[in-house]
């Protein structure tokens, strides 16, 4: 596994102790002890900041964890984006779940933690050497 990539619902579970905190801890444990590496897109944090409060425990989270890299989204990225979108015939409803498979995938494949495995199945290309792995409570 190249990387380890957190959506809104992996990364909110971490930071503000979510129903799937612990399963999320437990594969940030792992590949930290790995050393793999860890992405957020910069979209997620997006979907994650909503206020004082919530901007707190999602900054918090990214300090306090620590090996946890922010995927900006630049011309590259974007256009992969784009093109992920289009080939499943979606609109940018879907830009941030496209934005979370792409930046596994520009980053040599790996793991994607989320809950909206559908979606984000249904956009993962084949032979990208990206997996998509629900979230299970613990």
């Amino acid at each position: 596994m190249s990387c380890l990539t957190l959506d809104a619902e992996a990364l909110s579970s971490l930071a503000r102790g979510g129903s799937h905190e612990a399963t999320v801890r437990a594969a940030l444990a792992a590949a930290l002890a790995e050393r793999v590496e860890v992405l957020v897109p910069a979209a997620v944090l997006s979907e994650c900041y909503r206020g004082s409060r919530h901007d707190a425990a999602i900054d918090g989270c990214l300090s306090l964890q620590g090996g946890i890299g922010v995927v900006p989204t630049d011309r590259a990225l974007a256009r992969r984006i784009g093109h992920l979108l289009a080939s499943a015939g979606w609109g940018s409803e879907h830009h941030v779940d496209a934005t979370v498979v792409a930046s596994c995938a520009t980053a040599g494949g790996g793991v994607i933690l989320t809950v909206d495995t559908s979606d984000l199945s249904a956009l993962t290309p084949a032979g990208s050497g990206v997996v998509v792995s629900g979230l299970t409570d613990r």
